[in-house]
């Protein structure tokens, strides 16, 4: 059975991919850093069939994160996809004439750093195996310029050019690299009950 690890899972996107995968026979490992609503979650999948598991973790901090990655390893052993779509809570959200260094090094550390330290915790594995799926979601302000995302689409464009330059690097080793922009807002539970 594969295995897709899901960072910065909530009730919205991150449940939608979950239910997803888990329809499809992959077993869920869900990080993020409310461990209440992850094993929320963790039950609702459950019922539904999926095996899952809640490992809690802050991407912001790099130490927290590798002991959830080697938890799911542990656990699960090799992470076939990992999936990438933590969001940024709105009151860190700044318009671009409310951009200071601050507000933009946090969307950076949040956005990119998080990706990329994720990445550092199963690309080897994945190169080892040949195999597997590296996938990141973000809003339209990676590619679209939205004023009021203007620290989010700096650190989201950022993003999204990493993901390509990998995806160039991988392509001829079986792994994939891909980003998907959504241009909507992402409701509390619209991971809905199918």
């Amino acid at each position: 059975m594969k295995t897709i690890a899901i960072v910065g899972a909530g009730q919205g996107l991150g449940m939608s991919i979950a239910k997803k995968f888990g329809q499809n026979g992959f077993r869920v490992a869900l990080i993020a850093r409310n461990e209440e609503k992850l094993n929320q979650l963790v039950v609702e999948l459950e019922q539904l069939g999926v095996e899952a598991a809640a490992f809690q973790a802050n991407i912001l901090d790099n130490a927290q994160l590798g002991l959830a990655f080697a938890a799911v390893k542990e656990k699960y052993g090799f992470i076939d996809v990992l999936e990438y779509s933590p969001t940024p809570s709105i009151d860190t959200v700044a318009g671009p004439l409310e951009v200071t260094e601050e507000n933009a090094l946090y969307q950076f550390q949040f956005n990119v750093l998080g990706a990329i330290s994720s990445v550092r915790k199963v690309l080897p594995d994945m190169l080892e195996k040949q195999s597997g799926a590296l996938l990141f979601t973000t809003g339209a302000s990676a590619i679209h310029p939205t004023p009021m995302m203007g620290n989010v689409g700096i650190a989201s464009a950022g993003l999204r050019n990493y993901i390509f330059n990998l995806n160039t690097e991988l392509k001829d080793k079986g792994i994939y690299a891909g980003h998907l922009s959504i241009g909507i807002w992402m409701q509390p539970n619209s991971g809905g009950s199918r």
